[in-house]
């Protein structure tokens, strides 16, 4: 069965390192909430919004062992007035046999305000 986890975070400035950096945070953190292996992952889609232009987030994931064959696609955020600055969004679709209430969501930095319910500080787990 194949399953969409959803993650975000936030970068505090425009800058290629940061990007990385919180790009590589956020992955990290949903591949050990769900117990993720590349293998596994059929597809990444990544977005940004149109104030991030400094670095692609897949090339930070294309670097680490094992996920250089998992399909990754990056775009940019739809420019919605009033919306949540400087946002890296991941789609990740996953074969799995868990249920759709073990998924485990993540929203990190200023992220959480997007899905509370969903963030550390949410219900869940």
């Amino acid at each position: 069965m194949n399953r969409g986890i959803r993650g975000a975070t936030t970068v505090t400035r425009n800058d290629e390192q940061e990007i990385m950096q919180e790009t590589l945070r956020l992955l990290e953190e949903m591949v050990k909430r769900n117990d993720l292996h590349p293998e596994y992952i059929s597809n990444i889609w990544i977005t940004m919004t149109q104030d991030l232009d400094a670095a692609f987030p897949a090339k930070a994931i294309r670097q680490l062992e094992g996920w250089d064959l998992v399909p990754l696609m990056c775009s940019v955020e739809i420019p919605v007035k009033g919306s949540l600055p400087r946002c890296i969004r991941f789609m990740v679709q996953v074969n799995t046999e868990k249920s759709q209430s073990e998924i485990k969501h993540v929203y990190l930095n200023e992220a959480k305000r997007l899905r509370p319910d969903l963030s550390e500080s949410g219900v869940q787990p």
